[in-house]
């Protein structure tokens, strides 16, 4: 065998190997698309703890959001696509209630008054689809109010102490927010 045919023999599987895996990432990529909510993530250290919001940001694009395409009285995500994240870097205490280190889900039950914010035990939830109350770590009372335009939801932290801060969420003419106590653990 000359040496032109071993070459092949032992090389000929790896280059072919090659171009297989450069068309499946070729094919791959064509696949992507861009996501019209957005990912995007907030992250504050309040005390001696990480807060870290992980969620997908609609816009409002002329739509009347409260009341339709956001229904009262229906959980929702808090969000668009995948179920709003909230990860806690250490115990933290929200409205009296101490909430452990770890990462959860963040509904609302949105109310023309009054919203029920909610934070889930399961964190991984692809929108509202599967929510179970039965898992639920928190459950608090907010009422609504207006603000500046949001065409994007928006999320922040703002700290307002050494050891507290605000979480809001904020989209079209409406805020809900939050006061949270790290422990500094």
């Amino acid at each position: 065998m000359n040496f032109r045919a071993k070459f092949l023999g032992k090389f000929l599987p790896f280059l072919l190997l090659l171009v297989s895996a450069a068309g499946t990432i070729n094919a791959q990529d064509k696949e992507k698309k861009v996501r019209i909510s957005p990912m995007a993530a907030v992250r504050q250290t309040v005390g001696l703890t990480d807060i870290e919001i992980i969620y997908s940001r609609p816009g409002v694009k002329g739509r009347t959001i409260w009341g339709d395409l956001v229904p009262y009285n229906i959980v929702w995500r808090a969000g668009a696509n995948e179920a709003t994240k909230i990860i806690f870097g250490g115990d933290v205490i929200i409205e009296g209630k101490k909430i452990k280190a770890g990462s959860y889900s963040f509904f609302a039950l949105p109310g023309k008054e009054e919203w029920t914010l909610i934070l889930n035990k399961e964190a991984n939830q692809w929108g509202a689809f599967e929510y179970n109350e039965s898992q639920d770590a928190l459950r608090i009372k907010v009422k609504p109010t207006k603000n500046e335009f949001h065409e994007w939801l928006s999320y922040t932290i703002t700290k307002t102490g050494e050891r507290t801060a605000k979480i809001a969420l904020l989209w079209e003419n409406l805020k809900l927010d939050f006061e949270i106590i790290a422990n500094g653990n």
